[in-house]
């Protein structure tokens, strides 16, 4: 007797997307994470690029707790379609005005600071305060920013790049009001009355508080536009939705919000405007560009009964449309929805530099001290200590850390959403750059996936119109694209099929008129103790040779006839194939059909190794046999019985118009009903993860390399302030880059 153990079911949660605001740094979205993790039960990615928080949470707790949470922390959270998020544009409008303020005032007193330094005999009582004066606006007002970023991290015992910025900003700052206000080298101090001495009075650091604060606010002002621009292009599919409909009703057309459309209504659509709703054509004859969400160039032409998609633009004649999929449940809604998740996820390198980022800021703060503390030990000058110091402070800031991979998977996912290819996530990346080799279904996707009969022939006593009779009245109970071209093109009345069994892979059978009739393969005959003869089996080869598909038809034991079907090789995949070659890929092609039949389509599109024969239960079985080979697999389907193979390879893909389980098993998605975008994605996934990864490498490199130069005192504090803001800006406009991505020709 054997005992188990019970196993218990995973707990159910919700999904809440936030808004989070307030973030300046990686360091800021660790926190707000970490704050969110410590609730029972609660999951959460905070994304500093996107400031979003995705959060899964028991239903039994109140979001508002989360909300409150997030408060707690110093930062503000609102619910993502209920309330707006930050305004983005406000706040590079804030940051250009403080730049401008900071720049106007740190010029002149950068200036006159380095006269003094030049020529002592120039100063005289009041030079002194000229640039104190100069630098009080800059280091109150235009750093502002950092200063409540650093008090409120302080009231929450945490810290920040921005504690990092604000220290140096303040204590050289201050330093430098009391060298000049109470250091005995100072004329500016002896005027106004303060005579006592203080350790290195003649150090004035008013040029690098100033100086300081204009490079950091000029890179984050950069920084902020160019993250702008990259949220722009991640949201651009939101963009194409309609905003209001022409529903027809008995009185005529009236215009109304998208919101009042319904499944069902049957909506106008007039030359230049935007098709509201996915839906079928009732009337009219039209070119519609479909450019912006499938990334196809060619416009394409629809009339009645031609599917059309929601936020394509209507070029010439009215059309009249019936909505079948409206708001949530359309495609567009669908892949902003997916380009939205892809956020979520975090690559393995990205997780590391986040625990870096979370013990990072007080690591350095350290450092700074330890510095001061050293060089004054060492017997160096107070002011060669201090400014060591200070550069530590500012050189050190994470930000290009945090900034690394979510700003470039932005690009490449709002890039790819342009060409029709949706990336989930960063494992869809890492996966693409170890893949060697490329399994493609046959059915829907070499092909067209639309099987049509191509000729009937009799056997025995059987006529050909009496064996295609009996097939069509099984297959008519059938989904599979076979049946449907037997249905299509047997008779329009046909008899009922009495106890139909479906048999995947093999065929069907069921009993017609009193009589069993069965319907498929050769093997499911012969398997069901029909006698196929030599005559039919060589009639089988022949048709089977020419890529054709074979079904036989048996009544009473007896093979009634044999029905030819054809389905044509996709236009693009010939030359899809080609690129795929070219990038160093091995191609498999992968197919439930017989060897003759797979061979000939694999030789059309130039495709060396076939997969034939293969079962749908055992496709992942046949995926998982490569891997065990060594092979690191990508696998490409659009269909049902695709989906485990696609959740088994090591990197998924799968057609747009493939069904919604294919879809969620799948890494990347090809919206395209055409080959030539699967090198295209594949490229794509391999250009963002080696952008990803080339900006940590600049952005780890940079920290690794900067801080002992800076403790080393090799690196003045407006350099360092200068190099940290750069640092960031350059990880964005790295990122940026993916935007000129083009596909293949």
């Amino acid at each position: 007797m054997s005992t188990q153990t019970a196993v218990p079911a995973a707990t159910p949660t919700r999904h809440l997307d936030l808004a989070v605001g307030g973030m300046t740094c990686a360091a800021c979205a660790a926190r707000v994470e970490r704050s969110l993790g410590k609730l029972d039960g609660v999951r959460a990615t905070v994304n500093y690029a996107t400031e979003r928080a995705t959060v899964h949470y028991p239903p039994d707790l109140d979001p508002a707790l989360l909300i409150a949470t997030i408060e707690r922390a110093g930062y503000t959270a609102t619910v993502r379609g209920e309330t707006s998020p930050e305004n983005r544009d406000a706040r590079v409008r804030d940051l250009r005005r403080r730049l401008i303020v900071a720049a106007v005032l740190a010029v002149p007193l950068g200036n006159l600071s380095i006269t003094l330094a030049l020529v002592p005999s120039l100063r005289f009582p009041l030079w002194e305060l000229v640039c104190l004066l100069l630098a009080t606006p800059v280091v109150f007002w235009s750093a502002a920013p950092f200063h409540r970023a650093a008090l409120r991290n302080l009231r929450h015992r945490s810290s920040s790049m921005d504690t990092l910025v604000s220290l140096g900003v303040l204590a050289s700052y201050l330093w430098s009001a009391a060298s000049v206000l109470i250091g005995s080298g100072s004329e500016a101090g002896y005027w106004i009355g303060f005579g006592a001495t203080a350790p290195g009075a003649d150090s004035v650091y008013l040029d690098v508080a100033a100086g300081v604060t204009t490079f950091l606010l000029a890179g984050r002002y950069f920084e902020a536009r160019s993250r702008r621009g990259a949220a722009d292009l991640l949201g651009a599919l939101d963009a194409l939705a309609a905003k209001d409909v022409r529903i027809l009703r008995a009185d005529g057309e009236v215009l109304v919000g998208i919101g009042e459309l319904a499944v069902g209504d049957r909506f106008v659509v007039r030359p230049g405007e935007k098709i509201a709703a996915d839906g079928t054509v009732d009337s009219g004859l039209s070119t519609v560009d479909v450019s912006a969400i499938t990334g196809e160039p060619v416009p394409a032409e629809v009339g009645p009964g031609n599917r059309v998609i929601g936020g394509s633009i209507n070029l010439n004649g009215r059309l009249v449309v019936r909505a079948e999929a409206v708001g949530a449940r359309s495609q567009l809604a669908q892949m902003s929805a997916l380009a939205e998740r892809a956020q979520e996820r975090k690559a393995a390198v990205q997780r590391l530099a986040d625990r870096v980022c979370a013990v990072f800021v007080p690591v350095v703060s350290a450092l700074a001290v330890l510095t001061l503390a050293g060089w004054l030990l060492s017997g160096n000058p107070v002011r060669d200590a201090f400014g060591a110091a200070v550069s530590v402070l500012i050189i050190a800031c994470p930000c290009a850390l945090g900034l690394a991979t979510p700003t470039a998977l932005m690009v490449g996912v709002g890039r790819g959403a342009q060409l029709g290819i949706l990336v989930k996530g960063p494992d869809a990346l890492e996966a693409s750059r170890t893949v060697d080799t490329v399994v493609l279904d046959k059915t829907g996707t070499v092909t067209q996936g639309r099987m049509t009969l191509a000729e009937t022939r009799a056997f025995g006593s059987f006529s050909s119109t009496e064996a295609l009779r009996l097939a069509a009245a099984v297959e008519a109970s059938s989904e599979h694209p076979i049946a449907a071209a037997i249905v299509a093109g047997g008779p329009e009345v046909l008899p009922a099929a009495a106890q139909f069994e479906a048999l995947p892979g093999l065929g069907a059978r069921g009993v017609v008129e009193g009589t069993a009739v069965v319907v498929g393969r050769p093997k499911l005959l012969v398997g069901e103790g029909v006698s196929v003869g030599l005559e039919v089996e060589a009639e089988v080869a022949s048709a089977e040779a020419g890529g054709a598909t074979v079904v036989l038809v048996a009544k009473g034991g007896e093979v009634a006839g044999m029905l030819v079907v054809r389905d044509e090789v996709k236009p693009s995949a010939r030359a899809a194939v080609a690129q795929l070659h070219r990038l160093g890929l091995k191609t498999v092609l992968l197919t439930g059909d017989n060897e003759a039949t797979a061979q000939a389509v694999a030789a059309e599109v130039g495709i060396p190794e076939v997969l034939a024969g293969v079962l749908p239960s055992e496709k992942a079985a046949a995926v998982s046999a490569l891997q065990r080979k060594g092979h690191r697999v990508a696998m490409v389907g659009d269909g049902v019985n695709d989906a485990p193979a696609l959740a088994t390879a090591d990197l998924g893909l799968a057609v747009a118009e493939g069904t919604d389980l294919a879809l969620r098993s799948a890494d990347i998605i090809l919206v395209r009903d055409d080959l030539s975008v699967l090198p295209d994605a594949i490229r794509l996934a391999q250009r963002t993860l080696r952008t990803i990864r080339g900006n940590l490498v600049w952005a780890f490199g940079y920290n690794v390399a900067a801080l002992p130069l800076a403790a080393c005192g090799l690196l003045n504090p407006l350099i360092a302030g200068a190099a940290m803001s750069l640092s960031s800006v350059l990880v964005v406009a790295n990122s940026l880059r993916l935007r000129n991505f083009a596909p293949g020709r």
